[in-house]
């Protein structure tokens, strides 16, 4: 299926190849790692691995997770030395029954045309992939004969279902459907339904949906326990208000995903001012079937203190246009500024809730306006004395 239609934008991220769109670059923390790409790669590399044996265990899922290059030139490697091999068998066939320097003509060999190794691997590559020329054949003179070419073509038909297998698995991952699976470039905290709240932007580009698309979200950042253990990735869970009320999501347009900062949040002690200091990093991952395959994807992002923008909220996208809905995709990492208290959400209820700070934020406004009223009239009455 196609992409929607528009252009991509610079205002949101391809998973897994968000390296490769030209975007401002975040500069991190001195010091400072992402536990999860904007791509969606983990960054976490595994050292001292001991037991390796366990990988060759499981030789498919080996084979799939390794790289394209290293894949084709196992699967020639596979038939060519599978040929060389029962080409080698094929010779010493003839040789040992005396085909190779046949001279009678009432002689009836095990395999005909066989003159030397040369034609010898031939017929293996004939008996192993079904081509029969017609020239070489196999008689009913050599009963070992009959065997290995049995042999041979089971052997064949084994490399064939598994290499044909693991490229299968390789072209159809379910990574590849996430490429299309978009999140926004930045996550704000802005207040939402009287609430302060973390919200980001997610969408899919393509028209085949993803049944049963689920978001969860973490947040991923050091801690130390009472009993003075560190922690260096704690990973926390968060809770998230899905825009449809439910655990699962309908993604048919691009969603905002809202998590509201309540006493049982994580971020519920972070003001604005703690965002620039410290470093934390939430992980979003969205998970669902492919309705084409059928086959579970996953997308992942994170959003470390940069990435997220206090006082601000994303501007719509969905518009009406006849008779339909229309989605621009340029607006999509789009954000406007909105009034924010700047201190975190605790002091905020501490303080009396949100409905407090807009009596706060209106009344400064009047007092504002009412300034401003005072000086113009008295900027007139000195110009008309």
């Amino acid at each position: 299926m196609l992409s929607r239609k528009g252009l991509i934008p610079e205002d949101y991220l391809l998973t897994r190849l968000a390296e490769d769109v030209l975007q401002p670059k975040f500069k991190a923390k001195p010091g400072k790692a992402r536990f999860i790409g904007k791509s969606g790669t983990c960054n976490v590399a595994h050292t001292n691995i001991r037991e390796q044996g366990r990988f060759l265990q499981d030789v498919f899922t080996t084979l799939v997770d390794l790289k394209w290059l290293y894949t084709l030139i196992i699967f020639t490697m596979s038939f060519l030395c599978s040929w060389l091999l029962f080409g080698m068998v094929w010779w010493l066939v003839a040789f040992a029954h005396g085909d190779l320097d046949q001279k009678d003509d009432d002689f009836v060999p095990c395999v005909t045309d066989i003159h030397s190794f040369s034609s010898a691997f031939l017929f293996s590559i004939e008996v192993q992939v079904t081509i029969g020329f017609g020239g070489r054949m196999i008689t009913e003179e050599c009963v070992s004969a009959i065997i290995i070419l049995i042999v041979q073509n089971i052997v064949g038909l084994v490399i064939n279902a598994i290499m044909l297998g693991c490229i299968f698995m390789k072209t159809a991952q379910a990574n590849r459907r996430a490429e299309t699976l978009i999140f926004s470039k930045h996550a704000v905290i802005s207040v939402r339904k009287n609430k302060l709240c973390f919200m980001m932007r997610i969408g899919d580009l393509r028209k085949s949906m993803i049944i049963s698309a689920t978001v969860r979200m973490q947040v991923v950042k050091r801690t130390a326990t009472e009993e003075g253990e560190v922690v260096p990735l704690d990973q926390i869970d968060i809770h998230m208000d899905n825009p449809v009320g439910t655990n699962g999501i309908f993604l048919v347009s691009p969603l905002i995903i809202c998590h509201v900062i309540d006493k049982d949040s994580p971020l519920y002690e972070l003001s604005a001012s703690d965002l620039l200091h410290e470093h934390i990093e939430v992980i979003v991952v969205l998970e669902g079937v492919v309705e084409t395959t059928g086959i579970t994807t996953q997308a992942r992002t994170s959003y470390v203190s940069e990435e997220i923008l206090w006082g601000q909220r994303f501007v719509p996208t969905v518009s009406e246009e006849d008779g339909m809905y229309a989605v621009d995709y340029s607006k999509f990492g789009n954000t406007v500024k909105v009034p924010t208290p700047n201190c975190s959400a605790k002091k905020l209820d501490e303080a009396g809730g949100i409905a407090r700070f807009k009596l706060y934020d209106g009344a400064t406004l009047g007092a504002a306006v009412r300034r401003r009223r005072v000086s113009t009239l008295i900027r007139k009455s000195r110009i008309e004395s």
